[in-house]
């Protein structure tokens, strides 16, 4: 590979990690044309993007970029796919029902809400880590909850209330 060709790989490599708030890098070796055309396609269908990457050149990007990447570069050995994702489960999910079949990939390390996570161990932590939305789903869940309750108190304790008023003016006549 030419150096012109090297710096093209690498600025594309720190632009896609500056544009995804995620990425997991993982062990590829041993995935064959057809395993690795259907990692591929569930990558695209979660909007996963999944780049087959040089070790070095990877590392080199990681230290252009601001940030604490020292714990990863260990992890860069071997045949290297780096999955990047706006949503901080959905490669963790994706590698762990993959892998159910296929053995491949798995997980090295992974950098999710600013935050570092190496090896194999740490995939059933990521994949519990929940989504901005999901988040923002349970808070508005836990908002809504006491006004429920008040507005379901007044509906009932106004019909209750109508009802008394409503016997004692009958009572009057």
């Amino acid at each position: 590979m030419r150096k012109e060709d090297k710096k093209t790989v690498i600025n594309d490599l720190v632009a896609s990690i500056g544009e995804y708030n995620h990425f997991y890098i993982t062990e590829a070796a041993g995935l064959d044309a057809e395993k690795s055309s259907n990692l591929r396609r569930e990558c695209f269908k979660q909007d996963v993007k999944m780049v087959m990457v040089k070790n070095t050149l990877l590392q080199k990007a990681l230290e252009q970029l601001e940030g604490e990447y020292d714990e990863m570069y260990a992890t860069l050995k071997g045949t290297t796919a780096v999955l990047f994702s706006n949503t901080g489960n959905v490669p963790a999910k994706l590698i762990k029902d993959f892998s159910k079949k296929n053995d491949k990939p798995t997980l090295k390390s992974a950098f999710v809400e600013e935050c570092v996570y190496v090896g194999e161990d740490q995939l059933e932590a990521l994949c519990s880590i929940k989504s901005k939305d999901e988040l923002i789903g349970e808070v508005i869940g836990l908002l809504q909850s006491p006004m429920k309750n008040v507005v379901s108190a007044l509906q009932s304790g106004g019909s209750t209330i109508h009802g008394l008023l409503q016997t004692l003016g009958e009572k009057e006549q």
